[in-house]
């Protein structure tokens, strides 16, 4: 599947319909499961004191499916999609799933461009040096607490990686198979199908 994907952007790139130029990065959640009751119980019974990402292998069905967070009030289990489009045509031309607790910025390593710059939101401040060391420039938003944080670009960089966040809001964020494989596999899929879809409305011909 990634073989597939790889040639499909390749020949994408010959046609000049996308590049390594400018390069949004986000992530968004992966869901096995809405509920964790029967898991629960199992730990319980297993004498764990509570349910979190060293007891789940231990009595889960998908011994790598993990509990992330995207907030201190968001949490969700299963995985983790990052993922890399370009902003001159909108296509996606890099995708990973890892475990749900992998940050951003560490899995900013997996879908960084060859060359170009890099937008971001605040998740991948610590990835602004790895991105450094790979010859490429930082378009991350700082935090807050940032001295060398500028207002004025962050709300600049803000309105670049706007339109192409709805590429996650289209998407149905529940899997269908257990472990990282797979679900990698299956995201190579939809990815390539996203991106003949772009195609068409960037070259209807």
């Amino acid at each position: 599947m990634g073989n597939l994907f790889n040639e499909v952007k390749r020949q994408m790139q010959a046609k000049n319909c996308c590049s390594d130029i400018f390069t949004f990065v986000d992530s968004s959640a992966l869901i096995s499961k809405l509920n964790l009751w029967k898991e629960r119980d199992k730990a319980i019974t297993a004498g764990y004191e509570r349910l979190n990402n060293e007891v789940l292998p231990k009595v889960s069905k998908d011994p790598e499916a993990r509990i992330g967070a995207k907030s201190s009030k968001k949490f969700w289990y299963g995985f983790k999609k990052h993922v890399a489009v370009d902003m001159q045509s909108g296509m996606i031309t890099k995708v990973a799933v890892t475990q749900a607790n992998v940050t951003d910025s560490d899995g900013a390593k997996h879908i960084l461009p060859k060359s170009g710059s890099v937008a971001g939101d605040k998740g991948y401040v610590a990835a602004i040096r790895t991105i450094l060391q790979r010859g490429l420039h930082p378009m991350i938003i700082k935090r807050n607490n940032m001295k060398d944080k500028n207002i004025d670009l962050d709300r600049w960089i803000t309105k670049l990686r706007f339109p192409y966040e709805r590429i996650f809001s289209k998407q149905n964020n529940r899997v269908r198979y257990k472990g990282v494989v797979k679900n990698q596999g299956a995201e190579f899929l939809y990815a390539v199908a996203f991106n003949f879809r772009r195609l068409l409305v960037l070259n209807p011909a």
